[in-house]
């Protein structure tokens, strides 16, 4: 139920290859792991203010999540304070990319789901946690249109995730119960 009308101009410059991890539209930035405190912090929304700001986090959001997907073999999706900057804004690369300012989600019902969650900021520890299955995502594209988002299973769970950093909630914090942790292993490719 992915339903999106609005299309980034960072998809299109991905596409025609201008987005490069350490170009001069974006790097690749630290991801902050587990303990640092900066992860528990409650983030500010993106204001007009931040306008000249938005297509730099971006770049980098992108570079970051290029980076660990070429290094583990994961990741569809990261939250702007997970590279040390409390703001509301959430990237996503699936099909194409998707920037999230500011969302807001809600969830239509009450049906929920248990899985395994992973995170970048601790990778190869595996978390069992409950998520709905379907979600309604409101946010503002990198214009400030407002713009929403239907979700269901995987895209839900992963923009609730996602979401969460934005709260200073980590799915460590969301464990079905103290047993609910387990430590894996991140292959990477050679």
């Amino acid at each position: 139920m992915l339903q999106c009308q609005w299309r980034s101009h960072y998809y299109i410059l991905a596409l025609k290859g201008t987005i490069k991890a350490g170009g001069r539209n974006g790097m690749i930035r630290e991801i902050l792991k587990l303990g640092d405190s900066r992860l528990y912090e409650i983030s500010e929304e993106v204001t007009k203010d931040d306008t000249d700001m938005i297509r730099e986090w971006v770049a980098d959001l992108h570079d970051t999540l290029m980076d660990y997907r070429e290094t583990y073999g994961a990741g569809r999706a990261v939250a702007l304070p997970q590279i040390g900057v409390a703001k509301r804004l959430l990237y996503m690369y699936t099909d194409r990319p998707y920037v999230f300012i500011n969302p807001a989600m809600e969830f239509p019902d009450d049906e929920k789901y248990e899985l395994m969650d992973d995170c970048m900021s601790f990778p190869g520890l595996m978390v069992k946690v409950s998520r709905y299955k379907r979600a309604v995502i409101h946010y503002m594209d990198e214009e400030f249109k407002p713009r929403t988002m239907e979700l269901e299973g995987d895209l839900s769970e992963l923009l609730q995730h996602e979401y969460d950093h934005l709260d200073g909630i980590l799915a460590t914090m969301r464990a079905v119960d103290n047993k609910s942790l387990y430590m894996g292993q991140m292959k990477r490719e050679l």
